[in-house]
């Protein structure tokens, strides 16, 4: 069984920083995307960033380019989203979520079509 466990958001002014970590179990192998959406109700959840495990690729929504930083810890199978410079609008409920070791390859890395395991969410919330 696959859990995903995310760590608390907060609240932070325009132009702080926060760093989420969503600690991940259950995989056998590493070949799995992880990454982090975010949503605002009445609106669709936004993929924000993601890593393949096994290769570290990454890859970012255009909003948070240059700002968010989506990282692991092989050792402690976490993977990290550092989010610097925030902005009102980056106010959300945040999740983690995986793919399993396939998924829908007409879906894109930040398509939360091609994610099967979902954490809980944590809320962010950015004030001006």
């Amino acid at each position: 069984q696959v859990y995903l466990v995310e760590s608390d958001g907060g609240s932070v002014q325009a132009g702080g920083s926060l760093r989420l970590s969503c600690a991940v179990s259950g995989f056998t192998y590493r070949t799995h995307w992880v990454g982090w959406f975010r949503q605002v109700p009445e609106k669709e959840r936004e993929g924000v960033a993601t890593i393949y495990l096994s290769s570290n690729t990454t890859y970012y929504a255009d909003s948070v380019k240059g700002r968010f930083t989506i990282s692991q810890d092989n050792a402690k199978n976490t993977v990290y989203l550092q989010m610097e410079s925030l902005k009102p609008e980056d106010t959300a409920m945040y999740y983690c979520a995986a793919t399993g070791t396939t998924y829908p390859l007409n879906s894109g890395p930040l398509s939360a079509a091609r994610y099967i395991y979902w954490g809980q969410g944590t809320q962010v919330t950015v004030s001006s």
